[in-house]
């Protein structure tokens, strides 16, 4: 079951440092933008991958390719895509020994969700961690 309590959405933002967003985008008006400038202003390390733009600077950031790109471990990877798609980047996730999915406002996998829990990661499906953070009062991280 992907985590729909407050107290368990809390726990994951806290013990969440690095977080891997997919679909990033340079343009303003995206709302992977706005997010990964919420979340680089809490003081996440978040590495932007989008395959168009690899090699490139978003926010002071080197864009990657790919999940397997990225060197450090991930704890969270934040998914900007259709749910379709959602899915071959949760089974990236699984590869990439990631942490935890997070699957944003209108994206929803059933199946990918359970691959994921099956792997041992945390799920959230259909929420904004920009919204949440705020809302459950989190402090940026020190």
């Amino acid at each position: 079951m992907p985590l729909t309590t407050d107290r368990d959405i809390a726990d994951l933002l806290s013990s969440t440092r690095t977080i891997a967003l997919v679909g990033a985008s340079p343009k303003p008006e995206r709302p992977s933008n706005g997010v990964m400038r919420f979340l680089l202003m809490q003081g996440y390390n978040v590495t932007p991958v989008n395959p168009g733009l690899a090699g490139q600077s978003l926010m002071g950031q080197t864009v990657v390719a790919h999940l397997s790109d990225i060197d450090e471990p991930i704890d969270m990877v934040d998914i900007f895509r259709n749910s379709a798609a959602a899915g071959e980047t949760v089974d990236e996730a699984i590869a990439a020994g990631a942490k935890s999915i997070w699957m944003q406002i209108g994206v929803i996998n059933e199946e990918a969700a359970a691959r994921a829990e099956a792997a041992g990661l945390r799920v959230v499906m259909n929420r904004c961690p920009a919204i949440d953070i705020p809302r459950l009062g989190l402090s940026p991280i020190a």
